[in-house]
C-alpha cells in the first residue's frame, strides 16, 4: 500500500460510515502524483467518488503551501467546516504535526468595523437601531466577521450597509480601524497558512491582479472546474456602467456638496446608460468606438473630477476622512475600469449586459487559455476536478496534452442498475409550438409513474412556470416552485416531504443533493444548449468557424445536462429515472456525444420502461 493510499485509508477511517472506494484512491494517488512531478493533472471523478478527501488528504500531506478554490461559497464552507479540520485532525499524529489552514473571502462577506462606528455616530442609518446594536455586539463576539456567520435573521441589504467591497476599502493602513479589520485579520491568517480555502471568483481575481490577495502557493486545486473559463474570463475583463458611475456619485456626495460635479456625473451616467441600450445583450466592435466611447471618455473626464475634489476635502474629521478615502479609491477603481474599456483590443470582446435600466459594458478575453499560461500554468501546479469535464476543456484552458495528465476515475455507482435514461423521442421537437401541451401531459405521465419525489428541471423561468401553471392541483402531491422558498430551505422542505415535487431552472443543475426516499424521477426540458446569441460564447463561435457548434456548443450543453442529471443517484442504495424531455437526443447526430457524458445509466425511448421500472423497484 502506498503513503497515499495508508493515509487515505485514515482519513476515511476515522468517518461513521465509511466503504471502499477504488476511484477514490485513484484519485487520490493521481493528485499526489501531480504535487510531486509538477505535472498539472485534470481528473473526471464521478458523483459518490469522495473527491473532496481524495484531493485534501494529499494536499495536506505534502508539506507545499496549497490553495484550494471551489466554485460556491458553500462548498467553501462545507471544506472549511467539515471537511478539512476532519482530514488535518485525522492525520495529525501519522504526520507528526498539525497542518496550519484557514478560510479567505472576498472583503465584502466580512463586517467593517470602521462602517459600524459611523453608522453609531449618526442620528439615523440605513439599518434600523435593533438590527445595528444587535450587529455592534455580534462584532465584539464574532473572531471571523464573516457576515454569513450571524446568528440571528437580517436582511442582506442591512448587512450590505455594514461592509465594504474591495472597489470602497481605502486600506488598512488608511484607516482606524486597520488593526483591527476583520477582512485584514482574515488575509493574515491565509499568510500563515499551509492551505487556503477560497471561492473560484476569489481566485480569478487573484490571477487577474498578479496575485495581489493571496498568499504565495506552490498548489491550487480547482474543484468544480468546469466552471474556471467562464469565471476566468469574467475576471480577467473589465465592466463598467451607468451603475457604477451612479454609486461613484453618492460616495462623492457622502463627502462634497457640490452641484456642478453632482450633475456632471449624474450626465455622465445618462449619456453612456443611452449610448449602451441600443446595443444591449450584443457584441460592439473592439477597439470600442463611436458614440459608446464618446460617452466613456465624457464619463473619464467627469470620475477624474470628481476623484480630485475628493483628494481636495480638509481631514479634520476623522468620519469624513474615512468616507473620502473610500469615495476616492471608489473613483480610482472606476477609472481604471473605463481606461480598460477604451484600451481593449481585438484580441477582447466587448459587449453590453444588464437591462435597459441597467445596462453595462463588459469586455472580456475571448481566449484565456494564454491569460491562465501566464499567472497560473506556468507559475505553480494545479489540479482540476469535477463530476463532468467536457473533453475539449483542457485545451480551451490553454492546456495541451503534454502539459497536463488526463484521468477519469469513474463513480462507485452502479448506474445501470440504480438507473433509467429515458428519452420522450415521441414529443414535438422544441421548435414546435405544439410542444408545450405535450410536454406537459408527459410531465403528468411521468409525476404519476413515479409516485411524486420529482425534481422537474427547466431551461427557462417561463416553461417552469408555465408547466407548474398547468399541474397545479392535477396532480396528487405537493408541488413546489423555485421562487417559493430561498434555495436551501427549498430543498429542505423538499426532502422531508417525500412524496412532493419541485420544479425549478438551471440555478438547481446543480448543488442539489437529495439521497433516499424524495427523489425517484429527474426530468429536464431539453438539451441545455447556451443561448445562440450569448455575446461571448458568439465571439468564440466565430473564432472556431464551422466546427464551433461540435466544438462549444455540444460540450457545454452535456456538462450542463450531466450536472442535472448527476442529482438522481446520490448513494448506492438509490434508484430512479431520468426524463430528458427531448427528442433530438434520439433523432440528432450528436445526441450519442451527450449521452456519452452522462453518467451510464440503461438507455430507452419506451414509457412502458419507465412505468415497469417504478413498479419493479416500488416507489422506494
Amino acid at each position: 500500500m502506498s503513503r497515499t493510499s495508508l493515509l487515505l485509508e485514515i482519513a476515511t477511517g476515522a468517518l461513521d460510515a465509511t466503504e471502499r472506494r477504488p476511484g477514490q484512491v485513484s484519485m487520490a494517488e493521481a493528485v499526489a502524483a501531480a504535487i510531486e512531478s509538477g505535472r498539472h493533472a485534470v481528473i473526471t471523478a464521478g458523483t459518490g467518488t469522495g473527491k473532496t478527501l481524495a484531493y485534501l488528504v494529499p494536499v495536506v500531506a505534502s508539506g507545499r503551501r496549497a490553495v484550494v478554490a471551489t466554485a460556491t461559497k458553500a462548498l467553501q464552507d462545507q471544506i472549511a467546516s467539515r471537511d478539512l479540520p476532519h482530514v488535518v485532525e485525522a492525520l495529525a499524529d501519522e504526520l507528526g504535526r498539525t497542518v496550519t489552514w484557514s478560510v479567505l473571502k472576498g472583503r465584502s462577506n466580512y463586517l467593517c468595523l470602521q462602517r459600524l462606528d459611523e453608522l453609531q455616530s449618526r442620528l439615523e442609518t440605513e439599518i434600523p437601531a435593533r438590527d445595528l446594536e444587535r450587529l455592534v455586539d455580534w462584532a465584539g463576539r464574532t473572531d471571523s466577521g464573516d457576515v454569513a456567520s450571524v446568528d440571528w435573521p437580517v436582511s442582506e441589504i442591512h448587512l450590505r450597509h455594514a461592509t465594504v467591497g474591495a472597489d470602497e476599502c481605502p486600506g488598512a493602513t488608511r484607516c482606524p480601524r486597520g488593526a483591527d479589520c476583520f477582512a485584514e485579520r482574515a488575509r493574515d491568517r491565509a499568510a500563515e497558512s499551509e492551505v487556503v480555502v477560497v471561492n473560484l471568483h476569489l481566485y480569478g481575481l487573484d490571477l487577474a491582479s498578479d496575485g495581489m490577495i493571496l498568499p504565495e502557493h506552490d498548489v491550487v486545486v480547482v474543484d468544480e472546474a468546469h466552471q474556471l473559463e467562464d469565471v476566468t474570463s469574467a475576471a480577467a475583463g473589465s465592466a463598467a456602467g451607468p451603475g457604477a458611475i451612479s454609486a461613484c456619485a453618492a460616495a462623492v456626495r457622502g463627502v462634497i456638496r457640490d452641484a456642478t460635479l453632482d450633475a456632471g456625473l449624474a450626465g455622465a451616467a445618462a449619456s453612456l446608460a443611452a449610448a449602451l441600450v441600443p446595443s444591449l445583450n450584443a457584441r460592439l466592435a473592439t477597439p470600442i468606438g463611436g458614440p459608446v466611447r464618446d460617452a466613456l471618455s465624457a464619463a473619464r473626464i467627469q470620475v477624474e473630477a470628481a476623484a480630485s475634489a475628493v483628494k481636495r476635502v480638509p481631514s479634520e474629521d476623522s468620519s469624513v476622512t474615512q468616507r473620502a478615502a473610500r469615495a476616492s479609491t471608489s473613483a480610482m477603481r472606476l477609472l481604471d475600469a473605463l481606461d480598460r474599456l477604451l484600451e481593449a483590443g481585438t484580441d477582447s470582446v466587448a459587449f453590453v449586459s444588464g437591462t435597459a435600466q441597467q445596462p453595462r459594458l463588459e469586455v472580456a478575453p475571448l481566449d484565456v487559455g494564454s491569460f491562465l499560461q501566464e499567472h497560473l500554468w506556468s507559475r505553480r501546479t494545479a489540479v482540476l476536478t469535477s463530476a463532468t469535464i467536457p473533453v475539449t476543456l483542457p485545451a480551451r484552458l490553454g492546456l495541451g496534452p503534454d502539459d497536463a495528465d488526463v484521468a477519469d476515475v469513474g463513480s462507485p455507482f452502479d448506474y445501470a442498475e440504480q438507473a433509467l435514461l429515458y428519452c420522450a423521442r415521441h414529443l414535438p421537437d422544441p421548435r414546435d409550438p405544439a410542444r408545450s401541451g405535450k410536454v406537459h401531459e408527459e410531465i403528468e405521465r411521468l409525476i404519476r409513474a413515479a409516485g411524486g419525489r420529482t425534481l422537474a428541471l427547466f431551461t427557462s423561468w417561463r416553461a417552469m412556470r408555465e408547466a407548474a401553471d398547468h399541474l397545479e392541483g392535477r396532480i396528487p402531491y405537493a408541488l413546489m416552485r423555485q421562487d417559493d422558498l430561498p434555495k436551501m430551505a427549498l430543498i429542505e422542505a423538499f426532502t422531508d416531504d417525500v412524496e412532493s415535487c419541485l420544479f425549478a431552472t438551471q440555478g438547481f443543475f446543480q448543488g442539489v443533493d437529495v439521497p433516499g426516499p424524495a427523489l425517484s424521477l429527474v426530468i429536464i426540458d431539453k438539451i441545455p444548449f447556451p443561448r445562440p446569441d450569448d455575446p461571448l460564447l458568439s465571439a468564440r463561435r466565430d473564432a472556431e468557424g464551422d466546427a464551433a457548434f461540435s466544438t462549444i456548443d455540444i460540450p457545454l450543453a452535456a456538462t450542463q445536462l450531466a450536472q442535472a442529471a448527476g442529482r438522481l443517484i446520490r448513494n448506492r442504495t438509490d434508484h430512479g429515472v431520468v426524463a430528458i424531455l427531448d427528442p433530438r437526443l434520439a433523432t440528432k447526430g450528436y445526441g450519442g456525444r451527450i449521452v456519452a457524458a452522462l453518467p451510464p445509466m440503461t438507455p430507452t425511448t419506451s414509457f412502458d420502461a419507465v412505468e415497469t421500472f417504478f413498479r419493479e423497484r416500488g416507489r422506494r
